[in-house]
């Protein structure tokens, strides 16, 4: 029994003499803490969701976003002057504004048909007179491509957003059909000529419209599609532009007013021998008359 009981109090004094040693605590607080950190990495690498659901880089940017991606891109945008370098361009023709000065409204008449017609858009030439490439002024959506105009010289419509379009006339070599998503730059068609302003010479006759009335796009250089979606328009601008596209309906030759005027003349020149010989009938008549009478005071004389 004594045996036993020196063995157990000689192993417990031998524990109490490894835990009184400095570094045995600190050693038991470190081991500890890597067996729990170590528990806390596994968890988090073995429940991680990414490892559950079988992602893919196309669902983060996939075609889901394109849509609005690009109408916040178009919105973003500022309208551009439809040439690819503008340093080499220049305006033949303004806008014609109500509000300008009276020379500046002169400026802005288009002579065609013998009328004297409101521009509703700008005229863009090249200063060395060659033609050019046409741009789209703003991102946007093909509605009409009119490649039998000679009047406005073929026709290329863009819209951007309900109720705003653009407007590109007198070109041709056009590279777009209706239904193409074109963006900002993207070459239209070349430049070319018009019999509505044939003065202008190798140009493109540019327009911007809010919900069919025409604005003056020096107005909106440099300036978002919001900006125009929330400006107010005048009514005369509303005038002006239906006037203008009146005008610029081909008249028929059959239709002018000139041509009762000339069936007036024969009709005329008719009448006159016919009252000619009514007027002679009378003198024939006196003849006889003249005659009667000289023969009675004959008669008498005998």
């Amino acid at each position: 029994m004594r045996e036993e009981e020196n063995k157990r109090s000689s192993q417990g004094s031998s524990v109490k003499r490894f835990f009184k040693k400095r570094w045995v605590f600190p050693a038991i607080y470190i081991a500890s803490a890597a067996i729990i950190l170590s528990g806390v990495l596994w968890y988090q690498s073995s429940n991680n969701a990414t490892d559950k659901f079988d992602y893919e880089a196309n669902d983060i940017a996939g075609k889901k976003h394109d849509t609005p991606a690009l109408e916040v891109n178009k919105a973003l945008e500022n309208f551009k002057m439809p040439v690819a370098d503008a340093t080499k361009a220049e305006v033949k023709m303004e806008f014609y504004d109500f509000k300008a000065s009276d020379e500046d409204q002169e400026a802005a008449l288009v002579f065609y048909n013998n009328t004297y017609v409101p521009n509703t858009g700008i005229d863009i030439a090249m200063k060395d007179g060659e033609t050019f490439d046409v741009t789209a002024a703003l991102s946007g959506t093909v509605t009409r491509v009119d490649e039998d105009d000679s009047v406005l010289g073929n026709v290329i419509e863009l819209e951007h957003a309900t109720g705003i379009v653009t407007q590109y006339q007198s070109v041709k070599d056009i590279k777009v059909k209706v239904g193409d998503e074109v963006k900002q730059g993207q070459v239209l068609a070349k430049a070319g000529q018009s019999l509505f302003n044939e003065e202008a010479g190798t140009h493109v006759h540019f327009e911007i419209r809010k919900d069919g009335v025409a604005v003056n796009p020096s107005d909106y250089f440099n300036k978002s599609l919001t900006e125009l979606q929330e400006a107010k328009l005048d009514e005369e601008a509303q005038e002006s532009t239906d006037v203008t596209n009146d005008k610029k309906k081909v008249e028929d030759p059959a239709n002018s007013e000139e041509t009762p005027s000339v069936e007036d003349n024969p009709a005329d020149e008719e009448k006159a021998p016919a009252e000619g010989s009514e007027e002679e009938n009378p003198s024939e008549e006196e003849n006889p008359s003249d005659e009667g009478s000289s023969e009675s005071t004959d008669n008498k004389n005998s």
